[in-house]
């Protein structure tokens, strides 16, 4: 991903993250016999579990934004490649079905009054890599200065990412311009519906609710590739006959470890997509869910009969 420069202030601003929690000798004996190869291992994902420390994302380039790429302290301190992050053990592949899009776009968004953060994960149905990431914080519109600080302290400030979210986020508006431009360089969207491509969600609110709200509150048209996404809770309650409420529910019940910070919106995504590709690696059928009718956008159709 490119790397846009930023201003002074935002260099001296860069270090603020430091704050962030996440982050025998010889003989003429005969040789002993080599050992044997190794057993096959289960399927396991984040390849960071298994090192003995890992790195928490650099946020400023997740958005394109960081300075700090010749800093080998900052480089040392933080990841910048969230692929290593969500890494499957080839061995597990074989299990992989075939599915009806090329790429899962995991999104998952933050904020209740608007949104705050908008964070996307390109997924490889075949592989189950990260290709791509886009990610932004969001400015609110409709809120003043004192609230949006309030706002930002209550949420971001206990983990260390407020400074970050001051210093990069944009009004929703020009996230959906940046991710449509995202979005063709990816060569999934070219107007109307995406292409070999489908969101994935955990639940419907995302894109049901709060895309419509938001797009409302922006003044913008609910952009077309929003008519459609897939309920990861529906297709988990249909594949493995459990009812799970959420994203934390789901790992507990695979056994996975909760990575990066709950309702930071970026390590949410990578959670999800980390459920995502073990029940792709399980076999699962990952299919749209939910359909909006684009003449009357209230209107959300729901494809499967048995559903959270």
């Amino acid at each position: 991903m490119a790397v846009v420069r930023a201003s002074l202030f935002k260099i001296v601003s860069h270090r603020n993250l430091n704050r962030n929690p996440f982050f025998p000798c010889l003989s003429l004996s005969p040789l002993p016999p080599p050992p044997p190869p190794p057993m096959p291992r289960s399927f396991t994902i984040s390849a960071s579990l298994s090192t003995s420390r890992s790195k928490p994302m650099c946020l400023y380039h997740t958005q394109g934004k960081c300075t700090m790429m010749d800093d080998l302290v900052h480089l040392d301190k933080f990841n910048h490649d969230c692929s290593k992050e969500l890494q499957v053990n080839i061995a597990g592949l074989s299990k992989v079905h075939s599915q009806n899009h090329d790429f899962f776009l995991v999104l998952d968004l933050e904020g209740k009054v608007e949104i705050l953060e908008f964070p996307v994960l390109k997924i490889s149905a075949k592989t189950l890599k990260v290709e791509d990431i886009f990610h932004r914080f969001v400015r609110p519109s409709n809120m003043s200065e004192q609230r949006i600080n309030e706002y930002i302290e209550g949420k971001y400030g206990k983990i260390g990412v407020d400074r970050v979210w001051h210093d990069t986020a944009i009004p929703f508006k020009e996230v959906i311009e940046e991710f449509e431009a995202w979005l063709v360089q990816q060569k999934l969207w070219t107007g109307g519906n995406l292409d070999r491509a489908a969101f994935v969600t955990c639940g419907n609110w995302d894109l049901k609710t709060k895309v419509p709200q938001q797009c409302e509150v922006s003044r913008i048209k609910v952009p077309p590739y929003f008519m459609e996404w897939i309920n990861l809770k529906d297709i988990y309650l249909n594949f493995y006959n459990r009812r799970a409420t959420g994203m934390v529910t789901m790992m507990k019940e695979l056994q996975m470890p909760l990575v990066g910070s709950h309702h930071l919106g970026i390590d949410d995504t990578k959670n999800i997509t980390r459920v995502l590709q073990h029940m792709l690696v399980d076999g699962a059928l990952i299919q749209i869910t939910a359909r909006r009718n684009p003449k009357s956008l209230r209107e959300v159709s729901f494809l499967f009969k048995n559903r959270i």
